[in-house]
């Protein structure tokens, strides 16, 4: 509801919006609520973040992505009262719940099938169920949890996610390869919590007349899915616990150094 509220002294036409964070972000500034003037824009939240104690350090800021109600969104972008923005730190690869998985022996081979899961992922099962009578081959991206990083030993990996957005992106990313790479189907399905060594994060099956496509495809995606779906990894080791390093959001997705920081 737009409302007058005193900010700097001075009564204006206000509204709120809601300020998520995720990844190290959340240890920084966690979860707000934000006045801002009617008509403020992205750029303004994060002026007003940075200039008002937040721990997030300054040089942080030109690294980020921002996204309004599970889009990503443009410094210019025009906040609405009750809006909710995500603040995103570069993502870490790849809500659903375990009810969001196919069936098993689902009935019909759609062209795509995507999802998040809080429980193992059933690799064999899904490359099973992705073949076809008219596939020539199929392409099987399994990523796992691995014994360790950074020349540390790894005890496990906490995968957390804004998982409406996640989800979004991730069919976007599915049925972006069938389009432009031609593939007949696509499976996209992301671990999410704590994961032991050994355990599947991520698996991508593609399934394709060709295999030069379906290879094709399957490197875009997951290319693609650890620079853009907003998924972050927390990294425990036997001497300690840190928030993976992602890599940079495409241009036309991180906020650009021009974006106000603090003084």
């Amino acid at each position: 509801m737009l409302r007058l509220s005193p900010i700097g002294g001075i009564l204006f036409k206000a509204m709120q919006v809601q300020v998520l964070s995720y990844g190290i972000l959340k240890d920084w500034l966690g979860a707000t609520s934000v006045d801002l003037p009617e008509g403020a824009t992205v750029a303004r939240l994060i002026q007003h973040l940075a200039s008002n104690g937040s721990r997030i350090p300054a040089n942080t800021w030109g690294s980020i992505a921002v996204s309004v109600n599970a889009e990503y969104a443009q410094p210019t972008h025009v906040l609405r009262d009750g809006d909710e923005v995500g603040l995103l730190p570069p993502v870490s690869g790849g809500s659903g719940s375990p009810m969001n998985a196919p069936d098993p022996q689902p009935v019909s081979n759609p062209p795509t099938r995507v999802y998040l899961t809080h429980e193992s992922i059933e690799a064999d099962n899904l490359v099973y169920t992705a073949k076809h009578g008219e596939d020539g081959a199929v392409v099987v991206f399994d990523g796992i949890v691995r014994n360790n990083s950074r020349g540390r030993q790894t005890l496990h990996l906490d995968y957390e996610s804004y998982e409406e957005m996640a989800l979004k992106q991730m069919n976007e990313l599915a049925s972006q390869a069938i389009d432009r790479f031609h593939v007949r189907h696509v499976t996209l399905v992301h671990r999410l919590g704590r994961l032991h060594v050994g355990e599947t994060s991520v698996l991508i099956i593609v399934a394709s007349a060709h295999r030069a496509q379906a290879y094709e495809a399957s490197r875009f995606l997951i290319d693609t899915l650890k620079k853009t779906v907003p998924i972050w990894k927390k990294e425990t080791f036997i001497d300690g616990a840190i928030w993976s390093d992602g890599e940079p959001f495409p241009e036309g997705i991180a906020i650009t150094p021009e974006a106000p920081r603090a003084s």
